[in-house]
Protein backbone atom coordinates (compact mmCIF):
# COMPACT_ATOMS: atom_id res chain seq x y z
CA UNK A 1 0.00 0.00 0.00
CA UNK A 2 2.88 2.33 0.68
CA UNK A 3 4.14 1.62 -2.84
CA UNK A 4 0.74 2.50 -4.31
CA UNK A 5 0.68 5.66 -2.23
CA UNK A 6 4.11 6.61 -3.60
CA UNK A 7 2.86 6.01 -7.15
CA UNK A 8 -0.09 8.28 -6.40
CA UNK A 9 2.29 10.97 -5.14
CA UNK A 10 4.34 10.78 -8.34
CA UNK A 11 1.23 10.81 -10.53
CA UNK A 12 -0.18 13.81 -8.67
CA UNK A 13 3.13 15.68 -8.87
CA UNK A 14 3.34 14.95 -12.61
CA UNK A 15 -0.19 16.26 -13.07
CA UNK A 16 0.64 19.47 -11.20
CA UNK A 17 3.44 20.09 -13.69
CA UNK A 18 2.00 18.67 -16.88
CA UNK A 19 -1.57 19.87 -16.39
CA UNK A 20 -0.84 23.10 -14.53
CA UNK A 21 -3.77 25.49 -14.37
CA UNK A 22 -3.50 29.21 -15.18
CA UNK A 23 -2.26 31.33 -12.31
CA UNK A 24 -0.80 28.37 -10.46
CA UNK A 25 -4.17 27.41 -9.01
CA UNK A 26 -4.16 23.93 -7.44
CA UNK A 27 -6.90 23.95 -4.81
CA UNK A 28 -10.28 23.73 -6.53
CA UNK A 29 -13.95 23.14 -5.71
CA UNK A 30 -14.84 22.17 -2.15
CA UNK A 31 -11.15 22.00 -1.24
CA UNK A 32 -10.96 25.78 -1.52
CA UNK A 33 -13.23 26.12 1.52
CA UNK A 34 -10.94 23.93 3.60
CA UNK A 35 -7.86 25.74 2.34
CA UNK A 36 -8.95 29.27 3.26
CA UNK A 37 -9.43 28.12 6.87
CA UNK A 38 -5.74 27.27 7.00
CA UNK A 39 -4.30 30.09 4.92
CA UNK A 40 -6.24 32.80 6.74
CA UNK A 41 -5.45 31.43 10.20
CA UNK A 42 -1.71 31.15 9.52
CA UNK A 43 -1.00 34.27 7.48
CA UNK A 44 -3.78 36.70 8.45
CA UNK A 45 -4.33 35.31 11.96
CA UNK A 46 -8.08 35.60 11.58
CA UNK A 47 -11.04 33.93 9.93
CA UNK A 48 -11.81 36.76 7.52
CA UNK A 49 -11.86 34.90 4.21
CA UNK A 50 -12.82 37.73 1.87
CA UNK A 51 -9.29 38.39 0.63
CA UNK A 52 -8.52 34.66 0.44
CA UNK A 53 -11.50 33.91 -1.78
CA UNK A 54 -10.76 36.91 -3.99
CA UNK A 55 -7.14 35.90 -4.51
CA UNK A 56 -7.90 32.24 -5.18
CA UNK A 57 -10.72 33.09 -7.56
CA UNK A 58 -8.45 35.55 -9.36
CA UNK A 59 -10.65 38.54 -8.53
CA UNK A 60 -9.03 41.90 -7.88
CA UNK A 61 -9.59 43.11 -4.32
CA UNK A 62 -11.83 46.16 -4.19
CA UNK A 63 -13.33 45.48 -7.60
CA UNK A 64 -17.06 45.34 -8.26
CA UNK A 65 -16.85 41.58 -8.71
CA UNK A 66 -15.09 41.19 -5.37
CA UNK A 67 -17.69 43.33 -3.60
CA UNK A 68 -20.50 41.31 -5.15
CA UNK A 69 -18.85 38.08 -4.06
CA UNK A 70 -18.42 39.39 -0.51
CA UNK A 71 -22.00 40.67 -0.30
CA UNK A 72 -23.34 37.27 -1.33
CA UNK A 73 -21.29 35.46 1.34
CA UNK A 74 -21.32 37.79 4.36
CA UNK A 75 -22.72 36.30 7.58
CA UNK A 76 -24.52 37.98 10.46
CA UNK A 77 -21.19 38.40 12.28
CA UNK A 78 -19.64 40.27 9.35
CA UNK A 79 -17.48 37.36 8.27
CA UNK A 80 -17.44 35.57 4.95
CA UNK A 81 -19.25 32.26 5.15
CA UNK A 82 -17.48 28.95 4.69
CA UNK A 83 -19.51 25.83 3.93
CA UNK A 84 -16.66 23.41 4.53
CA UNK A 85 -15.48 21.74 7.77
CA UNK A 86 -12.24 22.82 9.40
CA UNK A 87 -10.80 19.33 9.94
CA UNK A 88 -8.88 18.97 6.67
CA UNK A 89 -7.17 22.32 7.31
CA UNK A 90 -5.99 21.02 10.69
CA UNK A 91 -4.72 17.84 9.05
CA UNK A 92 -2.79 19.84 6.43
CA UNK A 93 -1.35 22.30 8.95
CA UNK A 94 1.95 20.50 9.75
CA UNK A 95 2.93 20.26 6.08
CA UNK A 96 1.75 23.81 5.43
CA UNK A 97 3.82 25.21 8.29
CA UNK A 98 6.82 23.18 7.16
CA UNK A 99 6.56 24.68 3.68
CA UNK A 100 6.21 28.16 5.18
CA UNK A 101 9.38 27.61 7.22
CA UNK A 102 11.23 26.32 4.15
CA UNK A 103 10.16 29.27 2.02
CA UNK A 104 11.17 31.70 4.75
CA UNK A 105 14.59 30.02 4.94
CA UNK A 106 15.33 30.01 1.19
CA UNK A 107 14.13 33.61 0.94
CA UNK A 108 16.85 34.55 3.41
CA UNK A 109 19.26 33.57 0.65
CA UNK A 110 17.47 35.62 -1.97
CA UNK A 111 15.15 33.03 -3.52
CA UNK A 112 12.28 35.49 -3.67
CA UNK A 113 9.56 32.82 -3.48
CA UNK A 114 6.20 34.28 -2.35
CA UNK A 115 5.71 33.74 1.36
CA UNK A 116 1.97 34.40 1.19
CA UNK A 117 0.16 31.07 1.50
CA UNK A 118 -1.15 31.31 -2.06
CA UNK A 119 1.89 30.14 -4.03
CA UNK A 120 1.73 26.65 -5.60
CA UNK A 121 4.02 25.07 -3.00
CA UNK A 122 1.53 25.97 -0.28
CA UNK A 123 -1.51 24.78 -2.18
CA UNK A 124 0.21 21.51 -3.13
CA UNK A 125 0.43 20.61 0.56
CA UNK A 126 -3.32 19.96 0.56
CA UNK A 127 -3.06 17.39 -2.22
CA UNK A 128 0.02 15.56 -0.95
CA UNK A 129 -1.38 15.49 2.59
CA UNK A 130 -4.59 14.05 1.20
CA UNK A 131 -2.73 11.24 -0.58
CA UNK A 132 -0.88 10.41 2.64
CA UNK A 133 -4.16 10.44 4.59
CA UNK A 134 -5.93 8.19 2.08
CA UNK A 135 -3.02 5.75 2.05
CA UNK A 136 -2.82 5.66 5.85
CA UNK A 137 -6.58 5.24 6.11
CA UNK A 138 -6.43 2.33 3.68
CA UNK A 139 -3.66 0.73 5.70
CA UNK A 140 -5.78 1.00 8.86
CA UNK A 141 -8.71 -0.51 6.98
CA UNK A 142 -6.53 -3.46 6.00
CA UNK A 143 -5.22 -3.95 9.55
CA UNK A 144 -8.78 -3.89 10.89
CA UNK A 145 -9.98 -6.49 8.40
CA UNK A 146 -6.88 -8.66 8.89
CA UNK A 147 -7.60 -8.87 12.61
CA UNK A 148 -10.90 -10.59 11.79
CA UNK A 149 -10.26 -12.42 8.54
CA UNK A 150 -6.51 -12.82 8.15
CA UNK A 151 -4.06 -11.14 5.81
CA UNK A 152 -4.84 -13.03 2.60
CA UNK A 153 -8.52 -12.17 2.24
CA UNK A 154 -8.03 -8.71 3.73
CA UNK A 155 -5.28 -7.51 1.39
CA UNK A 156 -7.31 -8.35 -1.72
CA UNK A 157 -10.45 -6.88 -0.21
CA UNK A 158 -8.59 -3.68 0.61
CA UNK A 159 -7.10 -3.37 -2.87
CA UNK A 160 -10.48 -4.07 -4.47
CA UNK A 161 -12.24 -1.33 -2.52
CA UNK A 162 -9.41 1.20 -2.71
CA UNK A 163 -8.77 0.88 -6.43
CA UNK A 164 -12.31 0.10 -7.64
CA UNK A 165 -14.42 2.64 -5.75
CA UNK A 166 -14.64 6.40 -5.48
CA UNK A 167 -11.70 6.14 -3.07
CA UNK A 168 -9.38 5.89 -6.07
CA UNK A 169 -10.43 9.28 -7.41
CA UNK A 170 -10.12 11.02 -4.05
CA UNK A 171 -6.78 9.37 -3.33
CA UNK A 172 -4.98 10.66 -6.43
CA UNK A 173 -7.13 12.91 -8.67
CA UNK A 174 -8.74 15.14 -6.03
CA UNK A 175 -6.95 14.31 -2.76
CA UNK A 176 -7.47 17.85 -1.42
CA UNK A 177 -11.17 17.15 -0.95
CA UNK A 178 -12.24 16.17 2.56
CA UNK A 179 -12.88 12.54 1.56
CA UNK A 180 -9.19 11.62 1.80
CA UNK A 181 -9.05 13.08 5.32
CA UNK A 182 -12.26 11.26 6.17
CA UNK A 183 -10.77 7.95 5.00
CA UNK A 184 -8.02 8.36 7.58
CA UNK A 185 -10.30 9.47 10.40
CA UNK A 186 -12.97 6.79 9.96
CA UNK A 187 -10.24 4.20 9.39
CA UNK A 188 -8.73 5.14 12.75
CA UNK A 189 -12.14 4.88 14.42
CA UNK A 190 -12.94 1.36 13.21
CA UNK A 191 -9.37 0.22 13.89
CA UNK A 192 -9.42 1.45 17.48
CA UNK A 193 -12.96 0.30 18.21
CA UNK A 194 -12.51 -3.25 16.89
CA UNK A 195 -9.07 -3.76 18.44
CA UNK A 196 -10.40 -2.77 21.86
CA UNK A 197 -13.67 -4.74 21.84
CA UNK A 198 -12.55 -6.78 24.83
CA UNK A 199 -12.46 -3.64 26.99
CA UNK A 200 -15.58 -2.17 28.55
CA UNK A 201 -14.27 0.79 30.51
CA UNK A 202 -14.67 4.56 30.40
CA UNK A 203 -11.13 5.34 29.13
CA UNK A 204 -11.67 3.06 26.13
CA UNK A 205 -14.98 4.76 25.33
CA UNK A 206 -13.36 8.17 25.72
CA UNK A 207 -10.72 7.21 23.14
CA UNK A 208 -13.38 5.92 20.77
CA UNK A 209 -15.40 9.09 21.27
CA UNK A 210 -12.37 11.27 20.55
CA UNK A 211 -11.82 9.51 17.21
CA UNK A 212 -15.47 10.11 16.33
CA UNK A 213 -15.08 13.80 17.13
CA UNK A 214 -12.02 13.98 14.88
CA UNK A 215 -13.90 12.16 12.12
CA UNK A 216 -16.73 14.69 12.44
CA UNK A 217 -14.19 17.49 12.05
CA UNK A 218 -13.32 16.07 8.63
CA UNK A 219 -16.90 15.50 7.52
CA UNK A 220 -19.75 16.43 9.83
CA UNK A 221 -21.86 13.46 8.73
CA UNK A 222 -19.30 11.14 10.33
CA UNK A 223 -20.83 12.03 13.69
CA UNK A 224 -23.28 9.20 12.93
CA UNK A 225 -20.51 6.89 14.14
CA UNK A 226 -21.70 7.69 17.68
CA UNK A 227 -24.26 4.97 17.00
CA UNK A 228 -21.50 2.36 17.16
CA UNK A 229 -20.35 2.87 20.78
CA UNK A 230 -24.00 3.32 21.77
CA UNK A 231 -24.73 -0.08 20.26
CA UNK A 232 -21.63 -1.46 21.97
CA UNK A 233 -22.90 -0.29 25.35
CA UNK A 234 -26.36 -1.73 24.71
CA UNK A 235 -24.83 -5.03 23.56
CA UNK A 236 -22.89 -5.41 26.81
CA UNK A 237 -25.56 -4.07 29.14
CA UNK A 238 -26.44 -6.29 32.07
CA UNK A 239 -29.00 -5.79 34.85
CA UNK A 240 -27.53 -3.70 37.62
CA UNK A 241 -24.91 -2.15 35.34
CA UNK A 242 -26.93 0.82 34.16
CA UNK A 243 -24.77 3.40 35.93
CA UNK A 244 -21.57 1.94 34.47
CA UNK A 245 -23.13 1.91 31.00
CA UNK A 246 -24.20 5.54 31.37
CA UNK A 247 -20.66 6.46 32.47
CA UNK A 248 -19.21 4.88 29.33
CA UNK A 249 -21.65 6.73 27.09
CA UNK A 250 -20.92 9.98 28.93
CA UNK A 251 -17.18 9.50 28.48
CA UNK A 252 -17.64 8.81 24.79
CA UNK A 253 -19.90 11.81 24.22
CA UNK A 254 -17.71 14.18 26.23
CA UNK A 255 -14.55 13.16 24.37
CA UNK A 256 -16.30 13.51 21.03
CA UNK A 257 -17.49 16.98 21.98
CA UNK A 258 -14.00 18.05 23.07
CA UNK A 259 -12.48 16.82 19.82
CA UNK A 260 -15.15 18.75 17.90
CA UNK A 261 -14.40 22.04 19.71
CA UNK A 262 -12.33 23.52 16.82
CA UNK A 263 -15.35 23.34 14.54
CA UNK A 264 -17.63 24.82 17.17
CA UNK A 265 -15.16 27.67 17.69
CA UNK A 266 -15.04 28.42 13.96
CA UNK A 267 -18.83 28.35 13.67
CA UNK A 268 -19.13 30.69 16.65
CA UNK A 269 -16.83 33.21 14.96
CA UNK A 270 -18.47 32.91 11.54
CA UNK A 271 -22.13 32.50 12.47
CA UNK A 272 -22.40 33.47 16.13
CA UNK A 273 -23.39 29.99 17.35
CA UNK A 274 -21.47 26.75 17.98
CA UNK A 275 -23.79 24.53 15.92
CA UNK A 276 -25.27 25.30 12.54
CA UNK A 277 -25.86 24.02 9.03
CA UNK A 278 -23.92 26.56 6.94
CA UNK A 279 -25.72 25.53 3.75
CA UNK A 280 -29.08 26.54 5.23
CA UNK A 281 -32.18 24.76 6.49
CA UNK A 282 -33.08 23.48 3.03
CA UNK A 283 -29.86 21.51 2.68
CA UNK A 284 -31.31 18.38 4.28
CA UNK A 285 -34.64 16.94 3.10
CA UNK A 286 -35.22 14.46 5.89
CA UNK A 287 -38.80 13.80 4.80
CA UNK A 288 -37.93 13.01 1.18
CA UNK A 289 -34.69 11.00 0.90
CA UNK A 290 -33.67 9.66 -2.52
CA UNK A 291 -32.98 6.22 -1.10
CA UNK A 292 -33.12 4.25 -4.34
CA UNK A 293 -31.54 6.86 -6.58
CA UNK A 294 -28.47 7.39 -4.39
CA UNK A 295 -27.66 3.71 -4.84
CA UNK A 296 -28.44 2.91 -8.46
CA UNK A 297 -29.07 6.12 -10.40
CA UNK A 298 -26.86 6.85 -13.38
CA UNK A 299 -26.36 10.22 -11.67
CA UNK A 300 -23.45 9.14 -9.44
CA UNK A 301 -25.21 6.17 -7.86
CA UNK A 302 -23.13 4.21 -5.36
CA UNK A 303 -23.50 0.82 -7.03
CA UNK A 304 -24.12 1.95 -10.61
CA UNK A 305 -20.84 3.89 -10.74
CA UNK A 306 -18.74 1.57 -8.55
CA UNK A 307 -20.31 -1.93 -8.62
CA UNK A 308 -17.59 -3.36 -6.38
CA UNK A 309 -19.64 -1.93 -3.51
CA UNK A 310 -22.27 -4.59 -4.23
CA UNK A 311 -19.71 -7.16 -3.09
CA UNK A 312 -19.03 -5.17 0.07
CA UNK A 313 -22.73 -4.87 0.93
CA UNK A 314 -23.31 -8.57 0.30
CA UNK A 315 -20.38 -9.31 2.60
CA UNK A 316 -22.10 -7.64 5.55
CA UNK A 317 -24.20 -10.80 5.97
CA UNK A 318 -21.24 -13.15 6.60
CA UNK A 319 -19.68 -10.37 8.68
CA UNK A 320 -22.65 -10.51 11.06
CA UNK A 321 -22.40 -14.28 11.22
CA UNK A 322 -18.67 -14.18 11.93
CA UNK A 323 -18.59 -11.28 14.40
CA UNK A 324 -22.18 -10.39 15.37
CA UNK A 325 -21.46 -7.11 17.18
CA UNK A 326 -19.11 -5.78 14.50
CA UNK A 327 -21.45 -6.84 11.71
CA UNK A 328 -24.48 -5.29 13.37
CA UNK A 329 -22.60 -2.05 14.02
CA UNK A 330 -21.32 -1.99 10.43
CA UNK A 331 -24.81 -2.45 9.01
CA UNK A 332 -26.20 0.23 11.33
CA UNK A 333 -23.50 2.69 10.25
CA UNK A 334 -24.11 1.99 6.55
CA UNK A 335 -27.90 2.23 6.85
CA UNK A 336 -27.79 5.54 8.71
CA UNK A 337 -25.18 6.93 6.30
CA UNK A 338 -27.38 5.78 3.42
CA UNK A 339 -30.33 7.73 4.80
CA UNK A 340 -28.27 10.83 5.54
CA UNK A 341 -26.66 10.85 2.09
CA UNK A 342 -30.03 10.28 0.42
CA UNK A 343 -31.57 13.15 2.39
CA UNK A 344 -29.12 15.81 1.17
CA UNK A 345 -30.81 17.98 -1.44
CA UNK A 346 -28.04 17.24 -3.95
CA UNK A 347 -27.89 13.54 -3.10
CA UNK A 348 -25.74 12.94 -6.20
CA UNK A 349 -22.92 14.96 -4.59
CA UNK A 350 -22.56 17.70 -7.18
CA UNK A 351 -19.77 17.00 -9.64
CA UNK A 352 -18.20 13.82 -8.34
CA UNK A 353 -16.75 10.50 -9.31
CA UNK A 354 -19.44 8.19 -8.02
CA UNK A 355 -21.20 8.54 -4.68
CA UNK A 356 -18.31 10.25 -2.92
CA UNK A 357 -20.16 10.88 0.33
CA UNK A 358 -20.24 7.13 1.02
CA UNK A 359 -16.48 7.17 1.53
CA UNK A 360 -17.35 7.69 5.19
CA UNK A 361 -18.21 3.95 5.08
CA UNK A 362 -14.88 3.03 3.48
CA UNK A 363 -13.57 0.74 6.28
CA UNK A 364 -16.93 -1.03 6.45
CA UNK A 365 -16.76 -1.75 2.72
CA UNK A 366 -13.33 -3.31 3.24
CA UNK A 367 -14.67 -5.42 6.10
CA UNK A 368 -17.64 -6.58 4.05
CA UNK A 369 -15.50 -7.56 1.07
CA UNK A 370 -13.00 -9.39 3.28
CA UNK A 371 -15.86 -11.25 4.96
CA UNK A 372 -17.23 -12.29 1.56
CA UNK A 373 -13.82 -13.46 0.30
CA UNK A 374 -13.24 -15.37 3.53
CA UNK A 375 -16.71 -16.96 3.50
CA UNK A 376 -16.33 -18.05 -0.13
CA UNK A 377 -12.93 -19.59 0.69
CA UNK A 378 -11.51 -18.25 -2.54
CA UNK A 379 -8.00 -19.09 -3.54
CA UNK A 380 -5.51 -16.23 -3.81
CA UNK A 381 -5.62 -16.41 -7.61
CA UNK A 382 -9.41 -16.15 -7.62
CA UNK A 383 -9.39 -13.12 -5.32
CA UNK A 384 -6.72 -11.51 -7.50
CA UNK A 385 -8.83 -12.06 -10.63
CA UNK A 386 -11.96 -10.62 -9.00
CA UNK A 387 -9.99 -7.60 -7.80
CA UNK A 388 -8.34 -6.98 -11.16
CA UNK A 389 -11.66 -7.21 -13.01
CA UNK A 390 -13.20 -4.56 -10.82
CA UNK A 391 -10.07 -2.39 -10.93
CA UNK A 392 -10.02 -2.53 -14.72
CA UNK A 393 -13.75 -1.82 -14.97
CA UNK A 394 -13.57 1.22 -12.70
CA UNK A 395 -10.27 2.35 -14.24
CA UNK A 396 -11.88 2.49 -17.68
CA UNK A 397 -14.71 4.59 -16.28
CA UNK A 398 -12.19 6.91 -14.64
CA UNK A 399 -10.41 7.30 -17.98
CA UNK A 400 -13.69 8.15 -19.69
CA UNK A 401 -14.64 10.58 -16.92
CA UNK A 402 -11.31 12.36 -16.94
CA UNK A 403 -11.25 12.55 -20.72
CA UNK A 404 -14.60 14.32 -20.65
CA UNK A 405 -13.69 16.57 -17.72
CA UNK A 406 -10.50 17.72 -19.48
CA UNK A 407 -12.53 19.02 -22.39
CA UNK A 408 -12.31 16.13 -24.86
CA UNK A 409 -16.07 15.78 -25.04
CA UNK A 410 -15.96 14.73 -28.67
CA UNK A 411 -13.87 11.74 -27.61
CA UNK A 412 -15.70 10.55 -24.49
CA UNK A 413 -19.25 11.39 -23.34
CA UNK A 414 -20.20 12.03 -19.75
CA UNK A 415 -21.11 8.78 -17.93
CA UNK A 416 -24.92 9.09 -17.97
CA UNK A 417 -27.47 6.62 -19.29
CA UNK A 418 -27.07 2.89 -19.83
CA UNK A 419 -24.76 3.10 -22.84
CA UNK A 420 -22.57 6.01 -21.77
CA UNK A 421 -22.18 4.77 -18.19
CA UNK A 422 -21.86 1.03 -18.66
CA UNK A 423 -20.52 0.44 -22.16
CA UNK A 424 -18.67 3.44 -23.61
CA UNK A 425 -15.79 2.97 -21.19
CA UNK A 426 -14.62 -0.04 -23.21
CA UNK A 427 -14.38 2.08 -26.35
CA UNK A 428 -12.78 5.13 -24.75
CA UNK A 429 -9.11 3.98 -24.85
CA UNK A 430 -9.35 3.33 -28.59
CA UNK A 431 -11.18 6.60 -29.27
CA UNK A 432 -8.59 8.47 -27.20
CA UNK A 433 -5.73 6.79 -29.09
CA UNK A 434 -7.34 7.63 -32.44
CA UNK A 435 -7.76 11.26 -31.36
CA UNK A 436 -4.12 11.44 -30.27
CA UNK A 437 -2.88 9.94 -33.55
CA UNK A 438 -4.87 12.53 -35.49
Amino acid sequence: MAAIGCLFVMAYAAALVGLAKPGGRIVMGDALGHYVHLRSAVFDRDLQFRNDYARLYGIEEGSEAERALAADRTTSTGHTRNLMPVGPAILWAPGFLLVAAGVWLIDLFGAGYPLDGFAPAFQAVAGFSGIAAATAGTWLGYLTAARLFGARASIWATLAIWLSSSALYYSVISPAYSHAASMLAVGAFWFIWIRSLDRQDAPRYALVGATIGVAALMRWQDAVLLLVPALDVAWHWRPGRTLASAARLAACGAAAAVAFVPQMAVWTVLYGRPFTVPQGSGFMKWHDPALWAVLVSDNHGLISWTPVIALALAGLVPLVRRVPLVGTAAIAAVVVSWYVNAAVWDWWGGEAFGARRFLSCYPVFILGTAALFDRARLRTAAMAVVTLVFVAYTGLLLLQYQTFMHGLRQVAPYPRGVVDLWLVRFRTPFDLLAWWLR
